[in-house]
């Protein structure tokens, strides 16, 4: 398929599609025309792309993981290395929990009458 169909059917840009070429996440073949052509599997490719990308792995640690997800080869260092890619995102989640619940905090305590804080009506509420 074309690079525009592949990016319609995947969700992304066509400058992703050539940025992840680039940094070597995916492949295409060219036609006579130089036209990049791609198989019809790499729809899928791209999807997985962006999820590990939405989950914080970065191209350089998705192009080391890549290879073992096409191939379907679990290694011990892959193995570590996803687990520490999980770790790290388990960190985030704790931290981003930590401070939305702080702002839970902060929000209680400016409604309340020991805050000092002037309390206006929410217009949307009124």
């Amino acid at each position: 398929m074309r690079i525009g169909d592949l990016a319609g059917r995947a969700g992304v840009s066509v400058r992703a599609l050539r940025y992840y070429e680039q940094q070597g996440l995916l492949a295409s073949d060219r036609s006579p025309r130089g036209q990049r052509r791609y198989p019809d599997e790499a729809a899928d490719r791209v999807r997985l792309i962006q999820q590990l990308y939405a989950a914080g792995l970065s191209s350089r640690t998705i192009a080391d993981l890549l290879p073992c997800v096409t191939s379907k080869v679990s290694t011990p260092e892959s193995r570590a290395r996803l687990a520490a890619e999980r770790d790290r995102i388990d960190a985030q989640i704790a931290k981003l929990t930590a401070a939305r619940d702080r702002l839970g905090e902060v929000i209680a305590y400016s409604t309340s009458a020991q805050s000092g804080c002037r309390v206006e009506a929410d217009p949307a509420t009124a």
